[in-house]
């Protein structure tokens, strides 16, 4: 398995099976072409099996964060590292940009999820509460 950040539109689209809805063709060039916005592609061989995607948030008293956005793993491929891979290789790019940390927000039944995260050690936090507006 190599993971590598995807850099075309084509990559992305090679990998949509593995992002939650089918990506938007302009969402997807403002993403590639925005600076600290990363989207980590693993492949086996040609075949994509496992993304992550990764936002830089800086604040003026706190210095830049990596925002874990999105991991996700083709069935296939779950259960065999792919996905702490991912997430460890976006620690790594968080660390090399220079971010004091890197956070991420997910369910709390998502087993699959909780169990990638946790394998790159986290500092995990009390329970907090979403609040949300959609548009």
């Amino acid at each position: 398995m190599e993971i590598r950040r995807a850099t075309t539109s084509a990559e992305v689209l090679a990998a949509a099976g593995l992002f939650d809805e089918n990506p938007q063709g302009e969402a997807t060039a403002r993403f590639l072409a925005s600076e600290g916005h990363h989207l980590l592609i693993a492949w086996e061989g040609e075949r994509p099996v496992g993304m992550v995607t990764g936002v830089e948030m800086t604040h003026p008293d706190k210095g830049t964060e990596m925002f874990l956005y999105e991991l996700g793993v083709a069935e296939s491929e779950r259960n065999r590292g792919v996905g702490s891979a991912l997430v460890a290789a976006l620690h790594a790019l968080a660390r090399e940009r220079g971010c004091y940390g890197m956070w991420v927000l997910t369910d709390l039944d998502n087993h699959a999820a909780l169990k990638a995260y946790r394998r790159v050690p986290p500092s995990e936090e009390a329970p907090n509460h979403l609040i949300g507006w959609s548009f």
